[in-house]
């Protein structure tokens, strides 16, 4: 069959027309320098502190924070859930891996306080 004019035989190895395309061997080559994306939580400060989680749909534990990862996975130890309903008791869970999307609140335990609400009407 004729070539007809593209480029080298279709099995040539180390031909650049088969490199071309596919980023040879090494792979693509970075054309620029691109800085490292930095997270925008450091959780690292609060490794084995306590802390307060909140999810979607309203359950809320606390517990020593072991470990996380760049998707807000976490894992905590010593945990207690706080369940509202039908009344309102603790519930010690041990060791647990959170789920980050489903995390909606982070906090701290050291320092929380609860506080009046300002936006309730004063009578």
């Amino acid at each position: 069959m004729a070539d007809r004019g593209r480029g080298a035989a279709r099995g040539a190895r180390g031909s650049s027309a088969s490199a071309r395309g596919r980023g040879g061997p090494q792979g693509p080559q970075p054309t620029m320098d691109k800085p490292k994306r930095e997270a925008i939580l450091d959780l690292s400060k609060y490794v084995n502190e306590r802390i307060r989680v909140k999810f979607t749909g309203g359950r809320e534990v606390t517990g020593v924070l072991k470990g996380f990862d760049q998707l807000l996975n976490l894992v905590l130890d010593e945990v207690e859930e706080q369940p509202t309903e039908p009344s309102p008791r603790k519930r010690n869970l041990g060791l647990v891996v959170l789920r980050g999307p489903t995390i909606t609140l982070l906090s701290p335990v050291d320092g929380f306080e609860e506080i009046a609400n300002p936006f309730v009407a004063q009578e």
